[in-house]
């Protein structure tokens, strides 16, 4: 049997839709990679009794300043009740902040503090290091075709939409 290495990268990849081997070495290439891109900031999180819920509530809210609690929760595709207590958590740490909307005084808007903004972009920086260094390895084709893989595994398959940081809704 060949092995998928020594096969030409246009046929190695065709090969991929075919074989159960290399779907399987895909599967374990990102679980493997997941835990790897994340071991950082769970050290940092854990050191604050945090965990991963709080850091992806910490990258949107910064992503998109003013973001409401049910955009964060389309977002996140948590229940409210987990969202409601990872937020306590946040606001009680000083890291988040809830403001009225303007209009209407049900809605809440969601901050990152001095503090949580320094917080998030310490973990943003752990990650960006890592992940600029695996796409200036692997090149502008594979970072495309990364990307196209990432979007093929999301429920809808579209790809993320590009966030202003400064966007507000």
């Amino acid at each position: 049997m060949t092995d998928i290495k020594s096969i030409p990268a246009p046929q190695a990849a065709s090969l991929l839709f075919l074989r159960e081997e290399e779907l399987r070495e895909g599967i374990e290439s990102f679980f493997f990679a997941y835990r790897d891109f994340v071991s950082e900031a769970d050290a940092l999180l854990a050191e604050s009794g945090m965990g991963r819920a709080h850091h992806r509530a910490l990258y949107f809210i910064g992503r998109k300043p003013g973001i409401t609690v049910g955009e964060l929760l389309g977002v996140l595709r948590i229940t409210k009740q987990s969202l409601s207590r990872v937020l306590k958590e946040l606001v009680a740490m000083g890291l988040v902040v809830q403001t009225q909307g303007p209009e209407d005084r049900r809605q809440r808007l969601l901050r990152l503090t001095q503090s949580g903004a320094a917080l998030e972009a310490r973990l943003f920086t752990m990650q960006r290091a890592r992940i600029a260094k695996a796409f200036r390895d692997a090149g502008p084709d594979a970072v495309a075709g990364f990307r196209k893989v990432l979007g093929g595994l999301r429920d809808r398959g579209d790809p993320p939409k590009r966030q202003n940081a400064g966007a507000r809704s």
